[in-house]
């Protein structure tokens, strides 16, 4: 039986993360798994470590890696997760990837890659600057790379209100990559330390980056 796959997607905002988890679900059958839909889960659920992500929660705090680490185990005892997961926005630090990798030890797992969306960011800056979506569906669009067929209207909905999310400028994209690199910078050395990093130019067409991730998961899950 083949050991469940467990893959990291590294990547700023805006890199296509999202977009390119969704892609690996159905091109392998993996599931993406992000810490905020883990925690909310566990809460619904009434685990023992999702009532004690929401006493954390409801007083403010930050919930403890012990507890986000808890929460991933019992997740990754289901049954729908049997060919592997996705990370997203797990880990952050290097010290949070050490405790990943012993939990994954624990079960006979491992990191198989931990795959680095790399970017441009000034033409990061202009990308995610430019997003809107449709006030009534969600449905996505760019100031320069997707505007709805008819002008002012919804493809998706027919729709004409949109929106920008406030934090969707060029000052705010700019501090927010900043910061990315200052915390990612140690968990890239990680997992080049480790072996299993693996660095993909995220600047081309969404087809160009599935491909190349398709080759790069099907090597590394071999």
């Amino acid at each position: 039986m083949m050991t469940p796959t467990v893959l990291i997607l590294l990547g700023p905002p805006g890199a296509g993360k999202g977009t390119q988890a969704r892609i690996l679900e159905e091109d392998f059958g993996l599931v993406q798994l992000s810490t905020g839909d883990l925690l909310r889960a566990a809460v619904a659920a009434g685990t023992e470590a999702g009532n004690q992500a929401k006493v954390v929660m409801a007083q403010g705090g930050l919930v403890s890696d012990e507890i986000v680490l808890a929460i991933l185990k019992d997740r990754m005892a289901q049954p729908d997760l049997a060919k592997g997961i996705i990370l997203d926005g797990f880990p952050r630090t290097d010290g949070q990837a050490a405790a990943l990798d012993q939990l994954l030890d624990v079960a006979g797992q491992k990191v198989n890659a931990a795959i680095s969306l790399e970017v441009d960011d000034e033409a990061m800056v202009g990308r995610v600057a430019g997003r809107y979506t449709c006030a009534e569906c969600g449905e996505g669009y760019h100031d320069a790379f997707k505007q709805p067929g008819t002008a002012g209207t919804c493809d998706k909905c027919g729709g004409t209100a949109f929106k920008r999310r406030a934090d969707d400028n060029a000052e705010t994209v700019r501090e927010r990559l900043k910061a990315y690199h200052a915390q990612t910078a140690p968990l890239i050395a990680y997992y080049e330390g480790k072996g299993v990093l693996e660095r993909l130019d995220a600047m081309g067409a969404i087809a160009e980056i599935r491909q190349s991730l398709g080759t790069i998961v099907s090597r590394v899950t071999v």
